[in-house]
């Protein structure tokens, strides 16, 4: 068993390295700047809602946009002292409110979308006891 932890760490820690020798390469903007900031040009070819979260593109928009609710929910707890829930925000739907949006709009950005997609949807109330500021100063 310590002989298989040890051969393991040795293997990781010689990926590591080799992988500093790769040559420098773009990294994908997906990644680096965010998939709901990215062209909806762009979005609506790489994107593929029939597979799913099977998909890299899907899966990087989906879990994008559940940070992206997640953070729009703490404003919307300490404005209006509701929120959206979680459980509502489904890939399926997501992927194609995204992509039927961005077919459509190939010169704007997912964001707004997702905007548009927190807005319509329904928010659950809550008591403002409940509210709470993190960074209140």
């Amino acid at each position: 068993m310590q002989h298989d932890l040890a051969r393991t760490v040795a293997v990781l820690a010689l990926a590591a390295a080799f992988s500093g020798f790769a040559s420098p390469s773009r990294a994908d903007p997906l990644i680096t700047q965010g998939v709901g900031l990215s062209s909806c040009a762009k979005l609506a070819n790489d994107l593929k809602p029939s597979e799913g979260l099977n998909h890299p593109p899907n899966y990087l928009l989906f879990y994008w946009v559940q940070g992206y609710v997640s953070a729009a929910n703490i404003f919307l707890l300490n404005e209006y002292t509701n929120y959206v829930d979680m459980n509502d925000v489904e890939a399926n739907t997501i992927l194609k409110i995204v992509f039927d949006f961005c077919k459509a709009n190939p010169d704007k950005k997912p964001i707004s979308a997702i905007d548009k997609f927190i807005q319509d949807a329904k928010k659950v109330d809550a008591k403002e006891k409940d509210v709470f500021n993190p960074w209140e100063q």
